[in-house]
Formats: structure tokens, sequence, C-alpha cells
């Protein structure tokens, strides 16, 4: 019997729509990564996180150098990458510029606190790392940055958020064993 593929060819002859179509199957944290000081306050949503080392606790995240936000990421050094829970889609929503929510009004919206740093830090995170850029490393469009956690804050309850086939999706936590 024949097997049938669900796959979608792309085009050959363009790399990069192939690479985004592949990365669109790469399910991902959703997260929110904050700064504050004196480049000014913002925040992006990204899904290009990942651990680095535990010694010295660092993560990477990948900023595109064209963001108007790149230039006060880079200037303030400071940032907090916050991982969201599933019922923040729609704050994962309002950072990544797709509600057209101002800045101001983002921050204004219930939840956030500031960090020992000075970083909106949200509250409800599943996940809060505080830290210092220590490096940033240009690759193609992109910045990578490498960020030294200075405080952490995990919760223990909540459903994950992920970013996969161009759509957030809802994870459930599994029950406790």
């Amino acid at each position: 019997m024949p097997q049938t593929s669900r796959n979608v060819p792309t085009p050959d002859d363009d790399p990069r729509a192939n690479f985004r179509q592949a990365m669109a199957h790469l399910p991902a944290a959703v997260n929110v990564i904050t700064t504050d000081g004196p480049f000014g306050r913002c925040g992006i949503t990204a899904s290009a996180v990942c651990s680095v080392t535990d010694t010295p606790p660092t993560v990477l995240v990948c900023l595109n150098r064209s963001s108007a936000m790149h230039s006060t990421f880079e200037g303030n050094r400071r940032v907090c990458i916050n991982v969201l829970p599933g019922e923040h889609e729609d704050l994962a929503k309002h950072f990544a510029g797709i509600t057209k929510l101002p800045m101001d009004e983002r921050f204004a919206l219930p939840g956030w606190a500031e960090g020992d740093s000075d970083v909106p830090v949200l509250r409800d995170a599943l996940a809060s790392i505080e830290g210092n850029i220590v490096e940033m490393k240009e690759v193609g469009s992109h910045s990578v940055m490498f960020v030294e956690a200075t405080r952490i804050r995990v919760r223990s309850d909540g459903d994950g958020l992920v970013y996969f086939s161009r759509n957030f999706h809802r994870i459930a936590r599994p029950a406790a064993a």
C-alpha cells in the first residue's frame, strides 16, 4: 500500500523560505524578554531562547538586529527572561507587536513587578531569569545575547505556552506522580 505524505514541499531555490518553514515546526517555549535602564524600558516576545550552561547559569536569547528595541537591550545590558504560562497568550501577542498596544500600556497590564536589577518581572511567569548580558555576538540578521543569571524564580504549577506551526498552543502540565 503506498504511503501518503503530509509534507508540504517548499521551493528548493529559496533556502530562507525552507529554513523558516522548518523552524515553524520546531516547538519552542514562549518568553517575554524585558529590560529597563538608561536606554529605556521595553520587552519583546521571543522563542529563540536556550540554556547554555549551569556554571555559571547562562541563557542565550536571539534578537533581530533590525528590531527598534535592539539598541535598548544592547545599551541597558540587564534583562529578565519571563517564561510565559499558558494563560498569557494575549501578553505574548502584545509583546510580539501583533496587537499594536503601546509599550507603556503593555507594562501597565496587571502582573508586572520590579526585579532586583530594576527590570520588569512577570509575577506569575513559569520561570523568571534576571541577568546581565555578558556578551553579544552578531550572527546573520540577529544578535545572540548571552545572559548570565543573577536571580531565578520558578513556579511549581501552571501550564506552558509554546509556539508551533506559527501559532500559540497551551501545553498542560502533567499531573504530579
